[in-house]
Parts: C-alpha cells; structure tokens; sequence
C-alpha cells in the first residue's frame, strides 16, 4: 500500500509542474489536459477548460505526487495544516530545491541543520502549497542489532529503537 499527495491547482498546474521539475530534478509524466478526454455528455470540456491539466503525474525519487488544475466552478485553496514533504538524499538538493520553491513564496524556515535532522527547510511557494524539505536519513545499525535491544547500539537515525529495553 502506498499513499501519494494528489495537489489540485486553479489553473496554474503546468506552471506548478515547471517549478517543481526543477525543484527536484524531475519530469512529469502522464500529462493529460481536460480536452484529451473522451467525449461525454455528462462532462463536456468548455473552451476555458479545455487546455487545464487534468491529471499528471510527477516522480521524486521513488515517490510520486499527483498534480491536475481543477475547473472554474470549482476552486481550491491549500489550508494551513498540511505540508508536501520531500526526503532527498542530501543537503544541496535540499538547499537547490528550497532555492526555486522559496521565489514568490514565504519562507518558514530556512535550510539548516537542525537537532534533528542535518538540513531541513519549510516554506510556502507561490502557489500557496507548504513544503517540509529535508535530508533523508538512514540508519546505520548493523545487521546484529538492526530490529532488536541493543544498548551498545551508536545509531543517531530517528526511528532506531535498539536501545529501547522490550522489557521496560
């Protein structure tokens, strides 16, 4: 099972898609626009919505984001307790991603190590949608200790539970 960000924008999704390809050093795939779709007369396309992406699909890394612009009649704003968070693999993707999402938009909290992670950012880019870009860490248990009690264990990765006591 896999759950993935489906982002509806008020048709602004190709600029949206242009900003985040070069964010993250990705491309899009799957771009459909409301006048691909079939002909029906329950959901005529209008000429105002004809060139709206209907569906998109954007790869980072080994995670997906949808993205679509949603019609006139129906628009859409991003609340404010909800972040896109991407994990990237070290801190200058994170510090160049953080650089193109921050233009237009408000920064949060600039890219830094923190106590908890070595580079973190938050920001609003300028369609209104906040983003959590950090650095993915990894574990470094051993196979002897990975899974299971180990007090010796000098693994700073967050979920590491080795020295946890099962028995209190």
């Amino acid at each position: 099972m896999k759950a993935s960000p489906y982002l509806i924008f008020n048709g602004n999704c190709v600029e949206a898609i242009a900003l985040y390809e070069k964010a993250f050093a990705t491309k899009a795939v799957g771009v459909c626009r409301y006048k691909d779709a079939p002909p029906s007369s329950d959901f005529p396309v209008l000429p105002e919505t004809a060139e709206l992406v209907m569906h998109s699909i954007l790869p980072i890394g080994n995670e997906t984001i949808y993205l679509c612009d949603t019609t006139p009649d129906h628009p859409v704003s991003f609340g404010n307790g909800a972040f896109a968070c991407v994990e990237m693999n070290d801190t200058e993707s994170v510090k160049a991603a953080f650089s193109t999402l921050k233009k237009g938009g408000k920064v949060f909290c600039e890219a830094q190590q923190t106590f908890w992670n070595i580079c973190y950012a938050e920001l609003e880019d300028k369609f209104g949608l906040k983003w959590t870009i950090m650095v993915e860490e990894q574990c470094t248990c051993t196979d002897e200790c990975a899974g299971g009690y180990n007090p010796e264990c000098t693994c700073t990765h967050s979920a590491c539970r080795c020295r946890e006591n099962p028995q209190g």
